[in-house]
């Protein structure tokens, strides 16, 4: 019972701080609810910024769950965290029964305008989650999700590919940790988030089922939850090599791969930023047709391995795709080849 509510003579009342008693009726739910409305002093308790407050906290609880249990990724709440935040700014204080179509709308048209449209439907798919598990909260008032049927912004594919001679031009400009970033995303074909967590504990020796034992990057695949074993060939074991300690110290748990100068984790937007400094200064040299990301070259592993010959069954493995149909679309969307023109003669027109 929340404080100041108090049972009496068959019904529940609330003693307000200057003595006066007001009679909340009978029903225990919406007593509850009325006495932490008085409660709480910002008048945020039953609000969508409160019940969005409970959704973390829920998501919370099954990070690292089976997905069986419906669990989810550090990764993934990390995203939801990030997302509730211009959420609460824009519908905080409204009540969730208050919330409909056109709010939502407005929301993503907001976005559009602010040049974060992309953002904005990420985040209208954490307010979505949001209301379909209110839906089974009796005490939030939802009878219906208000983002069902809202026409999300336009999205243009990831279909960048990065040309050799564009690859060379960013990483010749870049510092060190930045074109060894770039090295590592490139030949793993990992998640650059993934990449930036990599530290010592990640190189493992791995007994195959043969008994011979092999160095491994052993990757937890944040978004997807598998566990991926990529091979340390010569070439990326030297890269390795190059980001420990030069003394051959072993490092300590908080070492990661890529690092500041002062030795700290970088952060995925201050990598990326640094990433844009380099890329705008070639798009003004020159040496660069548009825009590209850390995303762009992570397509662009995928697909040079497909045009190298290597089965798109391996690919799928390394990107974490569900199937190889995901994989043949994702490759393929970069894929710029030239083909031959149908050759089969014409009907001549009589």
């Amino acid at each position: 019972m929340p404080r100041r509510v108090y049972l009496r003579h068959g019904a529940f009342y609330y003693a307000h701080p200057d003595g006066k008693w007001e009679r909340l009726g009978t029903d225990l739910a919406k007593a509850i609810k009325q006495g932490n409305l008085y409660n709480d002093p910002t008048g945020g308790v039953g609000t969508v910024g409160y019940w969005l407050g409970q959704f973390l906290a829920h998501c919370r609880r099954r990070i690292g769950l089976p997905k069986k249990r419906r669990g989810i990724s550090q990764r993934t709440y990390d995203d939801y965290a990030s997302a509730v935040e211009p959420l609460k700014a824009y519908f905080g204080r409204m009540l969730p029964h208050q919330v409909e179509a056109h709010h939502v709308g407005e929301y993503l048209d907001l976005s559009a305008e602010a040049d974060r449209a992309v953002r904005g439907n990420r985040e209208m798919a954490v307010l979505s989650a949001a209301f379909t598990w209110m839906m089974r909260k009796p005490d939030a008032g939802v009878r219906a999700n208000p983002c069902f049927g809202v026409e999300r912004n336009p999205e243009s594919k990831r279909d960048r590919y990065v040309e050799h001679d564009e690859y060379a031009a960013v990483s010749k400009i870049a510092m060190p940790s930045v074109r060894a970033f770039m090295e590592l995303i490139y030949r793993t074909l990992q998640r650059p988030e993934d990449i930036l967590d990599w530290g010592a504990a990640n190189i493992v020796r791995k007994r195959e089922p043969g008994g011979e034992i092999r160095k491994v990057l052993r990757n937890d695949q944040g978004k997807t939850g598998k566990v991926v074993d990529i091979l340390l060939t010569p070439d990326l074991d030297e890269l390795v090599r190059s980001l420990l300690p030069a003394d051959g110290s072993l490092p300590g748990p908080g070492y990661r791969l890529i690092h500041t100068r002062q030795g700290e984790p970088y952060t995925y937007d201050g990598i990326s930023a640094m990433l844009r400094r380099y890329v705008n200064k070639c798009i003004k040299a020159g040496r660069l047709s548009g825009p590209m990301g850390f995303y762009d070259l992570k397509g662009k592993g995928a697909t040079d391995m497909w045009l190298s010959g290597v089965p798109l069954e391996k690919i799928q493995v390394l990107c974490g795709h569900e199937s190889v149909k995901t994989t043949e679309i994702y490759v393929k969307a970069r894929w710029r080849g030239t083909v031959d023109p149908n050759s089969t003669p014409s009907v001549a027109v009589q």
